[in-house]
């Protein structure tokens, strides 16, 4: 009973005497480093991505230039909305015509991309373009399913129907379609090159011309050499065919036929570079590694 004579609350009753702090910090050290080591991971794969890195600035830019001319166009057009009644809803509805068409295109590719079923499709005798028809279908199916309901919704809460637009609406509607197939086989050839570590260009891409086509504000909003740029896009003739109609009564038989021919051209190079792509991926190997 003498022998701890002064020491028995001095020691560690574990054993550990002295030493759980140097543990505690060699615990926390090696935490430390684990975190570091999974952030670096993370660094690197968003550096072997373009599509990433440009994700981060895209998406506060792609706002902040839009609502930046819907701002500038309404600070001096205050009465503009009231002289046409669902003008905005209107134009919601068709940009979503848009945005569905191409999306409904990449994501029916993704879904493939993703379930690793796309090798498994090309030993069958699927033939490519037969595989984008199938594409531009479902494409088309989605569209409808999400969109109808939008504008059927449209007429119970704001009294508004975008049928009230007449026959020139399946000009529009299809003018619309065509250019969201030909981004759906551009965005799908990159992913198809570029692996799964583009996927974000399905979200990313439409939006781009958002700003351009002038969907809440005419084309006239835009500084000249944006006009220029827009002038070649066929979703302006679209939008401006839109307003033509809305607040003049006519229509503008020379924006469609425009926003027509700009697509053919624009869905025969598409469908083009995206043949070429699957053809490269098929000859190098890279169709088999698809979901890498």
């Amino acid at each position: 009973m003498t022998y701890n004579d002064g020491h028995m609350g001095n020691d560690d009753p574990m054993g550990n005497d002295g030493h759980m702090g140097g543990q505690m910090g060699h615990g926390l050290s090696a935490g430390l480093n684990r975190t570091s080591a999974m952030a670096l991971r993370y660094a690197y794969i968003l550096r072997s991505s373009w599509p990433r890195i440009i994700e981060l600035a895209y998406w506060p830019l792609m706002q902040m230039v839009l609502w930046g001319f819907i701002s500038k166009f309404m600070a001096t057009n205050s009465t503009w909305v009231a002289q046409a009644a669902g003008v905005l809803i209107a134009a919601v509805l068709l940009w979503d015509v848009l945005f569905r068409g191409q999306l409904g295109f990449s994501v029916s590719f993704l879904e493939e991309m993703w379930s690793r079923n796309l090798p498994n499709l090309f030993v069958t005798p699927l033939r490519p373009h037969e595989f984008i028809l199938s594409l531009i279908l479902m494409s088309l199916l989605r569209t409808l399913i999400g969109v109808l309901p939008a504008a059927l919704l449209a007429i119970v809460f704001y009294h508004y129907s975008i049928f009230d637009l007449g026959l020139p609406l399946i000009a529009f509607f299809f003018n619309l379609m065509f250019l969201g197939w030909s981004m759906g086989l551009i965005i799908t050839a990159l992913i198809l090159r570029n692996g799964l570590g583009a996927e974000s260009l399905a979200w990313m891409a439409m939006f781009i011309l958002a700003p351009l086509s002038g969907v809440f504000y005419p084309l006239s909003t835009l500084p000249g050499w944006l006009q220029a740029v827009a002038a070649a896009l066929p979703s302006s003739y679209v939008f401006e065919g839109m307003r033509a109609v809305m607040f003049e009564g006519v229509v503008r038989v020379d924006h469609l036929l425009t926003a027509l021919g700009l697509n053919v051209l624009y869905l025969a190079a598409s469908a083009g570079f995206f043949l070429h792509t699957f053809h490269v991926a098929r000859r190098t190997g890279l169709l088999m590694r698809v979901g890498e």
